[in-house]
């Protein structure tokens, strides 16, 4: 991070300086205590369970001088006659995005943000990784796509950088709209619309208008429009419906696309390889991220440099060497199991996408599948589970383990085929039972919402 003048903090959100300290700079924030150090300012967010005025005297024995708070009076009370810049704001978190949206200002960085149901993370990554071929490029760090984790990732970029991209979630209507004000982005990119948070927001029509939220304050750059990206599906993803003032940028697997995808191998945990087609132009793309959908990403992450001016091959060059953030698809081995790590998350398409993986992958054991509920589905959770057992029943899986109140669905559904079903209402039922349904050469894919903490199993997993 460049260094911030407390004058530029106090103007850019708003605040009013409490308390004065020598420091006139910082080259840090933080809203963790225990990450707040010398030259940081730390942001007292006040959480569910956690007030970070609590921490302020803690902060700044620990060298920082510099606090953003939303209650003056218990702040001042808590540092007592401490050296410390004091700025009291209304809301810390508001005023923080308001900061970042100052500081990205002040970077020379072309700005993409990337958003859709699922493959958001993904994404990036790849237009992360393409990128650096030929840019300086900065992303978010983890999977901090909130009003809370977006600023602080804003807040690890420099001058030296002239590329950023962005990745925005959500969970309600108003929040990619917050993010795109924070942003103003130049390019922004829809992966898709699916079902994730259709029980917040109702519809797969609200979702699009949530996610169309990200157009509301992108930016021309240069002598460059603002450009909106996006696979086309025929329903909400279509020239007419996200239509703006902005350029669009289409990919899809017929010739109305601009970008043309088509000749999808599936390796497995291995990748992809496909055809790529632009303006008569013609490409082999490998991409080491299993999937077909990585297909997807990746030409979204290749028409993204495209707009930066870089070749094709460049940017399939900077693909070759991506690795994704988390607990995405990651392929573990404990020397007499091989595990796949798919636990971030889980919505009805990932699910598909991770078995699809599953199925596609070598083994010389048996494949199984074990898979947890799914959250934010309301009314359509049922079928979606029910659904996910019928995905899973056609494929050529040994085992498909439900584990969760909702997976029972899954269970029914995956009935009646090739493969064994069990189902287990916990986890703790499971692993009683785990170490006979693993064995030496078995492939197993560990899937569930994160609520669910699926993690565990892929530990208990590796430990036998």
């Amino acid at each position: 991070m460049d260094r911030i003048s407390i004058e530029s903090i106090v103007e850019a959100t708003g605040g009013a300086l409490m308390r004065k300290s020598s420091e006139n700079f910082i080259t840090g924030v933080k809203h963790d205590s225990r990450e707040c150090s010398k030259g940081d300012m730390f942001v007292a967010v006040v959480g569910e369970n956690h007030d970070g005025h609590d921490y302020l005297r803690q902060v700044l024995e620990n060298g920082c001088k510099t606090v953003l708070v939303s209650c003056d009076e218990s702040a001042l009370r808590c540092i007592g006659d401490m050296e410390a810049n004091v700025i009291k704001v209304k809301d810390t978190v508001y005023a923080m995005g308001e900061l970042a949206k100052y500081y990205l200002d002040t970077l020379a960085a072309v700005k993409i943000a990337v958003t859709g149901s699922v493959g958001k993370t993904s994404t990036r990554d790849m237009i992360y990784y393409a990128l650096g071929e030929k840019h300086v490029c900065g992303r978010n760090m983890k999977n901090y796509n909130n009003d809370i984790g977006l600023p602080l990732s804003v807040f690890q970029f420099d001058s030296r950088m002239d590329a950023v991209v962005l990745e925005m979630g959500m969970d309600h209507s108003g929040e990619i709209e917050r993010l795109s004000e924070i942003v103003r982005p130049n390019i922004a990119v829809i992966t898709n619309i699916g079902t994730s948070h259709i029980e917040n927001l109702g519809s797969r029509e609200e979702i699009f208008r949530a996610k169309m939220e990200i157009t509301k304050y992108m930016e021309p750059y240069g002598k460059n429009k603002s450009t909106l990206i996006f696979p086309t599906d025929d329903e909400f993803l279509t020239k007419k419906r996200t239509a703006g003032d902005y350029e669009q940028v289409t990919i899809g697997r017929n010739g109305k696309s601009d970008y043309i995808i088509s000749d999808i191998d599936d390796f497995g945990l291995d990748g992809i390889k496909f055809t790529l087609e632009y303006q008569h132009e013609s490409r082999t793309v490998n991409i080491p991220v299993p999937g077909r959908h990585s297909a997807v990403n990746g030409t979204i992450a290749i028409a993204v440099c495209g707009i930066l001016g870089m070749s094709m091959d460049d940017a399939i060059k900077g693909l070759a060497e991506t690795q994704l953030t988390g607990n995405r698809l990651r392929h573990l081995k404990n020397g007499r199991l091989s595990v796949i790590d798919d636990t971030y998350n889980a919505s009805p398409d990932s699910m598909k996408s991770a078995l699809t993986v599953l199925n596609k992958s070598r083994c010389r054991g048996k494949k199984t599948a074990i898979l947890g509920d799914m959250y934010e589905l309301g009314k359509q959770s049922e079928r979606q589970h029910f659904g996910i057992g019928v995905f899973a029943r056609g494929l050529d899986l040994d085992r498909i383990i439900a584990v969760g109140e909702k997976s029972r669905a899954i269970a029914e559904g995956a009935k009646g085929g090739k493969a064994q079903v069990l189902y287990f209402k916990t986890k703790d039922e499971l692993y009683r039972e785990i170490k006979e349904l693993a064995s030496a050469g078995d492939m197993i894919l560990v899937k569930g919402s994160r609520g669910m903490g699926m993690e565990e199993i892929v530990d208990k997993l590796l430990d036998i």
